[in-house]
């Protein structure tokens, strides 16, 4: 079973669509970013993490923002929660972990970095965090 990470903390998975095009996509973290494509019926993309050191996710993340993605982000599997913030920023909605990560890190370790907005490296720089 699922966690599913959001900044209010743990849920369980209210996704009922599937993971099939054009609805939904899942992408793994090595898809080449020049082939990145969505459509406009494309409400879900899922993508990837196999290592919480493999941080490609978060460039696809990032790189699908900034070409007009508007729908649901999800980071899938081994994102931890001291990458929670960065995963906010990068672009995702949410995380989705497995039950024994949500046991080795608790829902408060999350909620902790939840307030990712207010501190980033650049409005510590500012002084405004």
């Amino acid at each position: 079973m699922s966690v599913i990470v959001r900044d209010t903390g743990f849920h369980a998975e209210d996704w009922t669509e599937g993971f099939d095009a054009p609805i939904a996509l899942d992408l793994p973290s090595d898809t080449d970013p020049a082939t990145l494509e969505f459509n406009q019926t494309t409400r879900m993309i899922r993508i990837d993490f196999p290592s919480f050191a493999d941080g490609r996710g978060f460039t696809l993340a990032r790189l699908l923002r900034l070409r007009g993605y508007k729908g649901q982000l999800r980071a899938r599997g081994h994102v931890i929660a001291d990458q929670y913030a960065m995963a906010r920023r990068a672009g995702f909605d949410e995380i989705e972990i497995d039950e024994a990560l949500a046991e080795r890190q608790p829902q408060d370790q999350w909620i902790f970095r939840a307030d990712w907005q207010a501190h980033d490296y650049q409005a510590r720089v500012r002084g405004t965090a």
